[in-house]
C-alpha cells in the first residue's frame, strides 16, 4: 500500500536558472545536481493538494489544501540507471498536522502559514492564484493561461521540470531519505501573463533574496493528476 495517495492539481511552475554552488549544501548524500542543457534550475510551485489519503485513510479537515514549495533537481545512479528526483528547500501549507507528519516522518522542511487560492475561468483564459501570508504581507503566485491543454514536449524544459519521480531528503551529511512519486505524464496550459509577487528574502532567507531580481526561464501551468507517494527508505 502506498504511504499517501492524493491529487496534485493546477501546478503553477515558475522556474529560474541559478548558480549550482548556491545549492551544494542542500544536496543529499548519494545524489548530484541534475542539469538540463547545462543549466541548474530551482522551481517555485503553487498547487492544490487534494483528496489526500494516508495509508488509505482520509483525515478529516486535512484532505484538501494549498501548497507552495521551492525545489531543485538531483539524480542518483543506482543499478545501472539514473533516478531523477527533487529536493525541497521549503514547503508551505496551511495545516499544522500536515507539517508535523511531513517533518517528523520524512524529515522535510514544511512550515504552516495562512494560505488561500482562487481559480477563475474567463471567456478566453483561466487564472490561478495562490497566496500565503508572512509578516502581514500576502505573497502571491498569479498566472493567467490559455484555456486549451497542450502536450508537454519531449526533451523540453517543461518535461525536465515535471518528469522527476523521486524525492530526496538530506537527513544529515551521511544519510538520505528516498521516496518514489508516481503519476502519469502531465499536460500543460500555456501561461500568457505572470503577475506573481513574492518576497523571497522574507519567505526563504537572505541567501535566496537574489531570485527577486531574476527573470524566470519559463512559467507554465501543469494540469496535474492523481499521484502516489511511496514509503521512504534510507540510503
Amino acid at each position: 500500500m502506498s504511504f499517501l495517495k492524493a491529487e496534485w492539481n493546477n501546478l503553477a511552475m515558475i522556474n529560474y536558472e541559478v548558480n549550482p554552488q548556491i545549492l551544494e549544501k542542500f544536496v543529499p548524500k548519494g545524489t548530484e545536481i541534475d542539469f538540463f542543457n547545462g543549466k541548474c534550475y530551482v522551481s517555485f510551485i503553487g498547487f492544490l493538494f487534494e483528496n489526500v489519503r494516508v495509508l488509505g485513510m482520509k483525515i478529516p479537515f486535512h484532505s484538501d489544501f494549498e501548497e507552495v514549495n521551492l525545489r531543485f533537481y538531483v539524480r542518483r545512479f543506482e543499478n545501472g540507471v539514473w533516478k531523477r528526483g527533487a529536493v525541497f528547500i521549503s514547503e508551505i501549507v496551511p495545516k499544522h498536522a500536515i507539517s508535523f507528519v511531513a517533518n517528523t516522518f520524512y524529515n522535510e522542511h514544511y512550515q504552516t502559514l495562512p494560505m488561500k487560492h482562487n481559480l477563475k475561468a474567463n471567456e478566453n483564459s483561466r487564472e490561478f492564484t495562490y497566496q500565503w501570508k508572512v509578516n502581514n504581507y500576502w505573497n502571491t503566485i498569479h498566472v493567467e493561461t490559455n484555456k486549451n491543454p497542450i502536450a508537454i514536449e519531449v526533451d523540453s524544459e517543461a518535461e525536465f521540470i515535471t518528469e522527476h519521480y523521486f524525492g530526496y531528503t538530506k537527513i544529515n551529511e551521511n544519510e538520505t531519505f528516498e521516496y518514489q512519486v508516481t503519476h502519469p505524464r502531465w499536460q500543460q496550459l500555456e501561461v500568457i501573463n505572470n503577475k506573481s509577487e513574492i518576497d523571497f528574502e522574507t519567505v526563504y532567507g537572505p541567501e535566496f533574496a537574489f531570485i527577486k531580481e531574476l527573470k524566470p526561464t519559463s512559467v507554465f501551468l501543469a494540469i496535474g493528476s492523481k499521484i502516489t507517494i511511496e514509503d521512504k527508505r534510507k540510503i
